[in-house]
C-alpha cells in the first residue's frame, strides 16, 4: 500500500463512499486522497496532524479532512476505548464537474472552502452524531440524503479551523514514505532526546537539506513540531493521570526539565500546565 497519494477504494458506479474502521488503531501513515473526509470518531482517542497543525480526537468528535490535505490519525494505544470511526468520502466532482455549482448548492460553498484546513466541529455534535448512525442501516439513497444533510449541519456550526498551512503541491511516492518516516519515528521516539541528525538520517538526508525540505512541506522547523507532539501527550497525562506531578509528565513528554516544559507548554496552548489540569 503506498503510503502517499492514497485511493480510496470505490466500486464502480457509485458515487461516494461510506465506511467503517474498527480497528485497535485507525489507518497510522501520512496520506492524502482526492476525498474529502468527514469523519465521526464513535470511540476512541489519540492524535491527529493535519497539514502543519497536530491536535488530539476523541470519542463523539466530527472531523472534516480536505481534498488532498495530507493527515493522519495516531491511535492512543494505551487507551482502553476501540477505536471506531465512521466516515463519508467524496469529491466535489463526485456527482458531476458541475453539479455543485448549481444555483441549489450555493451555500455549501462554504463547507468546500472549510474543509480546505480540515476543521473540528465544536456545536451541533449530537445531531451530526444522530445522522452518522443512521448510517449504517439506510439504503444507498437515504445515505445519498444523509450526506447532505450532514453538510448542511457543518456550515451552521462553529468549528475549529485545525491546519494553518497546506502544501500546495501533491506528495510524489517517495516523499510521501519520506514524511510518513519522519511522523513514524517521532509519534515512536518523542519521549527521548531526538538530535537534527539523527531525524535527518530517518529520512536520509543532510541536515541541511532537511530542514529547508521539512520547512517547506510543513511551514515550521522540526522543533516546532515535536515540541507540539510533545505537548499534546502531556495534555493526555494531564487529563487522565490525576496523581502524576508536573515534574513527572514533563519527564514523560521528552522535556528535560520543568522550566522549558512551563515555557513551551505556554507558547503552544497558552495557558500555564498547572492551569491547564485545573481546567
Amino acid at each position: 500500500m503506498k503510503v502517499l497519494p492514497f485511493k480510496i477504494s470505490k466500486p464502480e458506479n457509485e458515487a461516494f463512499i461510506y465506511q467503517e474502521d474498527k480497528e485497535i488503531a485507525f489507518y497510522n501513515k501520512l496520506h492524502q486522497h482526492e476525498e474529502i473526509q468527514i469523519s465521526f470518531i464513535k470511540s476512541g482517542e489519540g492524535s491527529l496532524i493535519i497539514g502543519d497543525t497536530i491536535t488530539d480526537y476523541k470519542t463523539d468528535d466530527i472531523i472534516v479532512i480536505g481534498s488532498n490535505l495530507p493527515h493522519v490519525f495516531n491511535s492512543d494505544l494505551e487507551s482502553e476505548v476501540p477505536s471506531f470511526m465512521m466516515t463519508l468520502f467524496f469529491s466535489k466532482f463526485s456527482f458531476g464537474n458541475l453539479f455543485f455549482e448549481l444555483n441549489e448548492f450555493r451555500s455549501l460553498k462554504k463547507f468546500f472552502k472549510q474543509s480546505e484546513y480540515g476543521v473540528k466541529l465544536t456545536s451541533n455534535k449530537d445531531r451530526l452524531k444522530e445522522l452518522f448512525l443512521n448510517l449504517p442501516k439506510s439504503t444507498k439513497l437515504q445515505r445519498f440524503i444523509l450526506l447532505f444533510e450532514i453538510m448542511q449541519v457543518i456550515i451552521k456550526s462553529d468549528c475549529d479551523q485545525i491546519s494553518s498551512f497546506v502544501y500546495q503541491k501533491n506528495y510524489k511516492d517517495d516523499e510521501g514514505k519520506r514524511m510518513g518516516d519522519i511522523y513514524d519515528f517521532t509519534f515512536q521516539h518523542f519521549s527521548e532526546p531526538i538530535t537534527l541528525p539523527q531525524i535527518a538520517s530517518v529520512a536520509n538526508m543532510t541536515t541541511n537539506a532537511f530542514c529547508k525540505y521539512f520547512k517547506q512541506r510543513t511551514n515550521k522547523t522540526y522543533f516546532q513540531l515535536l515540541t507540539e507532539v510533545r505537548i499534546e501527550h502531556s495534555c493526555k497525562l494531564l487529563t487522565k493521570d490525576r496523581d502524576l506531578s508536573i515534574a513527572e509528565i514533563a519527564l514523560q513528554s521528552g522535556f528535560q526539565n520543568i522550566s522549558n516544559f512551563n515555557r513551551k507548554f505556554k507558547s503552544v496552548k497558552q495557558m500555564t500546565p498547572t492551569s491547564y489540569k485545573n481546567r
